[in-house]
């Protein structure tokens, strides 16, 4: 759905739904976009990475970054349109960041005004309180970047094909032309973490929507290359701070709530 030039200071709000599959084209927005998955998977793609967002998370967009998203199972999509000059001057980047509950009502309640067309004082009261309320948000760390080098990029490609893949970095060097040391010092410069982390942070992205459709934890971290369940477990609960039983099992939790 197009949204008209907003005035300065608005929010518009839209809701969505979408089946699994479906693909948003690329395209760009004057306005920032906050994008909140109330039920379901959503990937958004730019030139920069790509961001996974799991039920009752969100994704922050800012104006003119161009963009594509991905449905996995059933989305319900909603979308807050804030005016470039609304938008919080920290948020100058993509990032997927944590919807406590006050939010998530503020954005269903605008949702509703929307869609009735109200223009009363109350609308322009939940509009101030979500825009105060999306500047104090909790990043999470379900980003993941990818690299400008050749060299950089035909690991991380390889990769995002085989993400169960144990090679270390030194055995990608021999592929690539180059040695370990330049490699390490590419990541560094360029994504800001080391191999090891970019792939954890792959494998996190790769594993949110296999858990969320009801895969079991073993085979899970079996297809994605690890030897135990403890250990996918252990960097799971390092990079989400609880361990994948729990974090899905309150993703459901909050959905159903939202959905009654």
């Amino acid at each position: 759905m197009l949204i008209e030039h907003l005035p300065q200071g608005r929010i518009a709000a839209i809701a969505r739904d979408y089946r699994d599959g479906d693909h948003v084209a690329p395209h760009l927005h004057r306005e920032a976009q906050f994008l909140y998955a109330a039920e379901g998977l959503m990937r958004l793609v730019t030139a920069a990475g790509a961001w996974v967002i799991p039920p009752t998370r969100a994704v922050w967009i800012p104006p003119g970054i161009e963009h594509q998203i991905f449905m996995s199972g059933q989305v319900q999509m909603r979308t807050l349109y804030i005016a470039a000059d609304a938008a919080p001057p920290a948020l100058d980047a993509c990032c997927v960041l944590a919807v406590p509950p006050l939010l998530r009502e503020l954005i269903l309640r605008l949702v509703e005004l929307d869609a009735k067309g109200s223009e009363d004082e109350r609308r322009s009261l939940v509009q101030r309180l979500i825009l105060h309320e999306i500047a104090a948000l909790e990043r999470m760390p379900l980003h993941l970047p990818m690299p400008r080098d050749r060299r950089l990029q035909a690991i991380c490609l390889a990769l995002l094909e085989a993400p169960d893949s144990t090679r270390t970095l030194e055995e990608w060097g021999l592929d690539v032309g180059a040695s370990t040391r330049t490699l390490a010092r590419l990541f560094a410069q360029e994504l800001g973490m080391s191999f090891n982390e970019w792939r954890q942070h792959l494998r996190l992205t790769e594993a949110l929507p296999r858990l969320l459709a009801g895969q079991d934890v073993q085979s899970v971290a079996r297809d994605l290359g690890y030897g135990s369940g403890r250990a996918f477990s252990a960097m799971f609960r390092r990079l989400l701070g609880e361990n994948p039983r729990d974090y899905v099992a309150s993703l459901g939790l909050l959905a159903t709530l939202e959905r009654d």
